[in-house]
């Protein structure tokens, strides 16, 4: 293995996010003198998890390493990590010991005609994303709460290009911008497990990083997220504001794409709103005959 294999990389950044994320203090140890880092050191870190310190610095590094699955747990155990985390530790990790495929399998994501069937009928909020959050399909609920997408490019149709466009800063008026912003990093730091080098991901993380410092400042925080569930408040001048439930579901394939829809409580006044909102969209919009959806 090369000291440029891709996954070798990504596990290295992974441990040194998590390293600086820990204070000597949170694992027992005394801070002791003048420090240069925030986080741990690395020879600290080395000391809780049993390694040599040379030892853990070549993984940090992305150097020709093979840490076995004891290892790996010793790391987990020494840098707090929680399931989520230790399952991407070992993906990374299981992947950096095999050889870079001359070939990779990147076939475009597609939504099934089924699938476009159930948005249609589905009387709530509910996009398909692609592994990339790409936006593949929407239905008309999801059109009347998020805006309709027809006008933009396809390759802007990406709900993390969306959500740091300058030209759209509403959104940034929501409190929760900043946590939902990195759910949505963190699903795409869980995609970029699986293909380090894939163009999309790398088109669409370089261009963040180029223009926007907060992307920057959240993307180096290396969290991750495999499944995801929330709530988001949408202020609608129309109908006043909505607080509605989210839960990310995988579609088939492997990877696959997932859809994303949005729930209200049953008689519940958000739901009362929603319903006004829908009634509204469908009151101005003519039939056109347009349909949502591509391939990623």
């Amino acid at each position: 293995m090369s000291s440029h294999h891709p996954y070798a990389r990504e596990l290295g950044d992974f441990l040194r996010a998590r390293r600086s994320r820990l204070r000597p203090h949170d694992v027992g140890l005394e801070p002791g003198g003048r420090r240069k880092v925030a986080g741990l050191r690395r020879e600290e870190l080395a000391l809780l998890a049993g390694l040599s310190t040379d030892y853990y610095q070549r993984m940090e590094q992305g150097r020709e390493v093979r840490p076995s699955d004891d290892v790996l747990e010793s790391l987990a155990a020494a840098l707090s990590l929680d399931d989520e985390e230790r399952r991407h530790l070992f993906t990374l990790a299981h992947a950096a010991r095999r050889p870079v495929p001359a070939r990779v399998n990147r076939e475009p994501e597609r939504v099934p005609d089924s699938t476009r069937r159930l948005l249609r009928v589905m009387d709530t909020p509910a996009v398909v994303l692609s592994r990339h959050l790409d936006l593949l399909d929407w239905n008309p609920m999801a059109e009347a709460l998020l805006g309709d997408p027809y006008g933009l490019p396809p390759d802007r149709l990406n709900m993390l290009l969306l959500m740091f466009d300058d030209m759209l800063t509403s959104g940034r008026t929501c409190s929760d911008w900043e946590r939902q912003a990195l759910d949505y990093i963190g699903m795409m730091r869980a995609a970029v497990a699986t293909d380090p080098t894939h163009p999309r991901a790398t088109a669409i993380v370089g261009e963040l990083s180029i223009r926007s410092a907060e992307f920057r400042r959240l993307w180096a925080r290396h969290d991750v997220r495999e499944s995801v569930s929330g709530s988001k408040t949408f202020r609608i001048p129309e109908v006043g504001d909505i607080v509605l439930d989210w839960d990310t579901y995988p579609l088939p394939g492997s990877p696959g794409p997932v859809m994303l829809v949005y729930t209200a409580e049953p008689g519940t006044a958000d739901a009362d709103r929603l319903h006004l909102l829908a009634t509204l969209h469908a009151t101005r919009s003519a039939p056109t005959g347009k349909r949502g959806g591509r391939d990623a």
